[in-house]
């Protein structure tokens, strides 16, 4: 792994980790912030937005684009606490994770860490999200990795293998609707073994969420296939009525997000949640023609990650 600080985006200070397959680019001015991650030939899979490059202290949230650190449940106040200020960072010993630390404590009471390893020998991309408790209080919170996607593409959510009744009678699903969401809305199709969602212009918002305990969401962009990886803690408990998933598209964007169960963090305590990310060169025309299609067309692609 190659790191340089290099100016991109506006900023004058950002780290470039870098390797024969793949770069991630993550600023120093504002953040902690990914702000591109493509592969050596290709482009940046994120969205980012144009207007609020290059800047920083502003007193109110921005969003930016990239992949940003964000706590949940959503709130306000804590979840749109500004994420503009300069970060430190720092290579760790043996593991070369590039450790990325705000300089400030997030509303004078959670320090939000993010770590980023990129592999020698392929796209894989792992992000750790840390958050710890810095108040005086107790307080229950989960961390929350939100990638921004470039607008255009088409997001796959894999399903769990249809059951049988009367054989089968306990859920195996747990699906969340925000009051905005319509699922007549034509950018989902709900399938049998997958959802899917279509990011396109002139659509208002919507949003879905899932006790996923399938691992993976895919993204296919242009030429390239983004994967997104994370762990379900069975009996654990999350936010948003049970959420370790969720995704939400507008006009502008569509968002992949992961989530850590919820946890009870005395003062100096810290909870962490781990995404892990590929992406690959697109070999050939992408299959939706039905799901079997779809299903046998992603397999190698999940086969190299290890899904």
């Amino acid at each position: 792994m190659n790191t340089e600080v290099i100016p991109y985006a506006g900023w004058n200070r950002n780290l470039s980790l870098s390797n024969e397959f793949a770069e991630v680019i993550v600023t120093l001015d504002v953040g902690p912030r990914i702000l591109s991650y493509k592969r050596r030939n290709g482009d940046n899979v994120f969205k980012l937005c144009d207007e609020q490059l290059g800047c920083s202290g502003e007193d109110a949230f921005k969003l930016r684009g990239g992949h940003r650190f964000w706590i949940a449940p959503e709130d306000e106040v804590l979840s749109y606490h500004p994420d503009n200020f300069p970060v430190d960072y720092r290579v760790e010993d043996f593991t070369e994770e590039i450790v990325i630390e705000s300089q400030q404590d997030h509303c004078g009471k959670i320090l939000k860490t993010l770590g980023v390893t990129l592999a020698d020998n392929d796209s894989h991309v792992t992000i750790r999200h840390t958050a710890r408790n810095r108040g005086d209080e107790p307080i229950q919170i989960a961390a929350w990795g939100l990638s921004v996607m470039k607008p255009g593409g088409l997001e796959i959510i894999p399903q769990p293998p249809l059951g049988e009744h009367p054989r089968d009678l306990q859920p195996n699903r747990g699906i969340v609707l925000w009051p905005y969401t319509d699922l007549t809305d034509p950018r989902w199709h709900l399938g049998r073994n997958f959802f899917t969602l279509r990011q396109s212009e002139g659509f208002s918002p919507t949003k879905l969420g899932l006790a996923h305990r399938e691992k993976w969401i895919a993204y296919v962009i242009e030429d390239s296939l983004f994967l997104k990886t994370f762990d379900h803690v069975q009996g654990a408990i999350y936010p948003d009525g049970g959420c370790n998933f969720e995704t939400y598209a507008c006009s502008e964007m569509l968002e992949i997000e992961s989530l850590s169960p919820l946890a009870t963090l005395a003062p100096g305590e810290s909870v962490s949640h781990t995404e892990n990310w590929y992406l690959f060169e697109i070999a050939d025309e992408v299959r939706i023609d039905s799901e079997e299609a779809l299903a046998e067309w992603l397999k190698p692609y999940l086969q190299r990650a290890g899904v």
